[in-house]
């Protein structure tokens, strides 16, 4: 427990000492504060001091190196806007540093206003709420947010008429339109377009200040990156009930997938992970709707996907991945056993793999026998788990085959072929690979969460590194809204749209269930927004 909640010691010698842990911990927070503050000080000299090199020789070079100081710089502003954002709830012991904002400029002229006026409540601008006598305005206040409607950018001008009663002295007025940011300039549209842009479009924010620039709307680097880390911790407790729902079930796919991390330095980069996990029951016509929760951590040690499943019990259907194997133990009680349950697409990519380098007789029999599986398999798809299993029948035999096969098979090669080892790979997992057959919830692969990593290979190509490991967790919880938004086909912009204006708007956070993409469907005879 932080020591700012902690409650206050009775015991003279024991608030002593309480006295002094909070000084400590103020001193290790204000110290972290300076480093990250030389840290942005430094990264906008280098950048500086590369621009001006730019136009010389290797220059190529340089604009890479630009680009990664670019996102250093970008995910400290994210995080330093994230901490700040906290600290609106939770007050430090002491404020944070100043920080150096950008002059705040008018919003360009150029742009279309819509105007909103908000009126008193109650008998509005005709009658004084104290006595009850006319009332006549003296002025108004307007506040102009910047709002985003695919394809272009607007204004709108909320107006708030003031109003004075001509008997007494009661002035009224209608309070400032709720906004998702403190004191911000961005609509809930906005947030979400700058959200989408930055983790579905893969696009950097200093990029998204670039093409904003040539719409006529500059915002700065640091000012998208207020707004990314206020928007993200807003989302969070909304991301916590996703994750909650995905690891209530009772079968799930788990993947990986390397996603390099700017370390500190140039050019330099270590390798991270990024983990999803995947609730998806359409297959076999469960009720419950689809889910995916993603994960950041800096390498791939076995202690992550143990933390990440603490609380789940059931099957996970993963790849060979070795840190799963202490959850595979039968004797793990809390809160319960994790059945293993292997891919078959991993071993067949082992054996087409071998194919396309020998193009070994054996290896394509192989391919054939495991293709006569997925012909089975193509029949039980969409259907309902008992009817699954019915289909299913015909694979138990063409499994014995294989096997059978397989043992005699693998005895013949020499150990170190490449078509050996997809062998033992494969034969080593046969009772995981032959779960699918009794349980009509299971598949026969893993494509589901392989799928689910689809985006971020075509991001990592794009924007090449995450900025830090703060970035990387950060872009975790939005893949969690943004893919979970695609499974129930919803557009992933739409849908912050909608959740940012609810909480915008006051909404409760003992309600927040109510904020999860498949509640967030609309009714039927709606015309819904395309799924990206």
């Amino acid at each position: 427990m932080p020591l700012a909640t902690a409650p206050l010691p009775t015991d003279p010698d024991e608030l002593r000492a309480f006295a002094l842990a909070c000084q400590s911990e103020l001193r290790v927070a204000e110290l972290s504060v300076q480093v990250k503050a030389l840290e942005i000080e430094k990264l906008k000299f280098q950048i500086a001091k590369l621009r001006r090199m730019q136009f010389g020789r290797s220059s190529e070079r340089i604009t890479r190196q630009i680009e990664q100081l670019e996102l250093r710089l970008e995910e400290l502003e994210v995080a330093e806007a994230e901490e700040t954002e906290k600290s609106e709830v939770e007050p430090p012991a002491k404020p944070l540093r100043e920080r150096a904002k950008p002059k705040r400029k008018p919003l360009p002229e150029h742009l279309p206003r819509q105007e909103v006026t908000h009126q008193p409540a109650g008998e509005g601008a005709c009658n004084c709420p104290d006595c009850g006598k006319g009332m006549a305005k003296f002025g108004e206040d307007v506040t102009e947010v910047l709002d985003y409607i695919p394809g272009r950018f607007q204004v709108i001008r909320h107006v708030r008429p003031k109003y004075a009663c001509t008997a007494c002295d009661v002035i009224t007025q209608a309070p400032a339109p709720p906004m998702p940011t403190p004191r911000g300039r961005a609509t809930p549209a906005m947030l979400a377009h700058l959200l989408v842009s930055k983790f579905v479009d893969h696009l950097p924010l200093y990029r998204q200040s670039e093409i904003y620039a040539r719409e006529g709307v500059e915002l700065d680097r640091s000012t998208l990156a207020d707004w990314v880390g206020q928007a993200a911790w807003l989302l969070d407790p909304v991301v916590a009930a996703i994750r909650k729902h995905v690891f209530a079930a009772e079968k799930i796919h788990g993947d990986d997938t390397t996603v390099p991390v700017l370390a500190p330095g140039l050019g330099r980069t270590a390798t991270g992970r990024l983990w999803v996990y995947v609730r998806d029951d359409r297959l076999f016509v469960g009720p419950a709707a689809p889910a995916a929760v993603y994960f950041y951590s800096p390498d791939r040690g076995g202690e992550h996907p143990a933390t990440h499943m603490a609380a789940f019990t059931g099957f996970l259907q993963a790849d060979g991945y070795a840190g799963f194997e202490k959850l595979y133990n039968p004797a793990r009680t809390k809160p319960g056993p994790i059945t293993e349950v292997a891919c078959w697409a991993h071993c067949r990519r082992k054996f087409y793999d071998a194919w396309e380098a020998t193009k070994s007789p054996v290896a394509k029999e192989a391919l054939d026998r495991i293709g006569a599986i997925y012909a089975i398999e193509d029949k039980a798809r969409f259907a309902p788990a008992a009817e699954r299993v019915e289909h299913r029948r015909e694979t138990a035999a063409i499994l014995d085959g294989f096997f059978d096969w397989a043992d005699k098979t693998v005895a013949k090669l020499p150990s170190k072929l490449a078509l050996a080892e997809a062998f033992r790979y494969t034969i080593k997992r046969r009772v995981a690979l032959s779960h699918f057959l009794t349980d009509g919830r299971l598949e026969v692969d893993n494509n589901t969460a392989e799928n689910a990593m689809r985006g971020i290979a075509i991001g990592r190509k794009n924007y090449l590194f995450c900025g830090s490991d703060a970035g990387g967790e950060r872009a975790a919880a939005i893949y969690t809204l943004v893919q979970t938004a695609r499974l129930n086909k919803l557009n992933p912009e739409t849908y912050l749209r909608d959740i940012l204006t609810k909480i915008a708007g006051g909404h409760p956070i003992n309600r927040i269930g109510e904020l999860v993409p498949w509640r967030m469907i609309p009714e039927p005879g709606s015309s819904p927004a395309p799924a990206s």
